[in-house]
């Protein structure tokens, strides 16, 4: 019998509350042609593509939105377990340290135990994506210039999440019966983020020799 994602993981557990489309807006429309894609079982590789006559703009605001939210629930899933005595430092195995800089109390890079790291993170996104000015959600309202290069950020930075997981507490997600859903929404978010060359291929090699994403994501 299949399970679905709200079967696998616990709403509650989210880890951040989930920022959603206004119905009636571009947004919530573009929205819900993604997730018709990837429901009809269509390719990833052709459901990140850029619509024809749609704004890349509107297409990145509500992907990056979108695993946000996914990748707040994926992660609440494992939090009790990603602890300051399991996870001391933030990082994907030996090789991969992710330090926390920002522009407020961490202005040079600073190494957190993981659960502090991913508690900045989600504040930092969540500041980013409900700022009207980065994110707008009114008609007629333009993105800033740099919003591509917002957008890349943060995306680079719910990556290492990502890593966290599949090298630290894949076996939590194996036990629940959730790896599937895992791999389905790496996947979509490694088409994404590579079609619209939102992250550097330097980053991706952090996981990519890892056998789950070899086997099952990225062949």
């Amino acid at each position: 019998m299949s399970i679905t994602l709200k079967q696998v993981f616990n709403k509650d557990k989210t880890f951040r509350p989930k920022r959603k489309f206004e119905p009636g807006t571009q947004r919530f429309e573009l929205h819900k042609k993604a997730q018709a894609s990837l429901s009809s079982g269509v390719d990833l590789r052709a459901a990140v593509a850029l619509p024809h006559g749609e704004d890349l703009n509107d297409w990145v605001a509500v992907h990056v939105v979108d695993f946000f939210n996914r990748i707040n629930l994926i992660y609440g899933t494992v939090c009790e377990f990603c602890t300051e005595k399991s996870c001391p430092v933030m990082s994907g195995g030996p090789r991969y340290e992710y330090r926390w800089q920002d522009d407020h109390k961490y202005k040079k890079p600073t190494a957190l135990p993981a659960p502090k790291y991913m508690n900045l993170l989600m504040d930092w996104i969540e500041v980013q994506i409900n700022n009207e000015d980065i994110f707008p959600t009114s008609m007629g309202i333009p993105f800033p210039k740099n919003f591509i290069q917002i957008c890349k950020k943060i995306i680079c930075r719910l990556f290492r999440v990502f890593v966290h997981v599949y090298i630290h507490h894949f076996d939590r997600m194996i036990l629940m019966g959730a790896e599937a859903h895992v791999n389905t929404c790496y996947k979509h978010f490694y088409y994404f983020s590579t079609e619209l060359n939102l992250i550097d291929r330097k980053e991706l090699d952090h996981l990519l020799c890892h056998p789950v994403v070899i086997y099952y994501v990225t062949r």
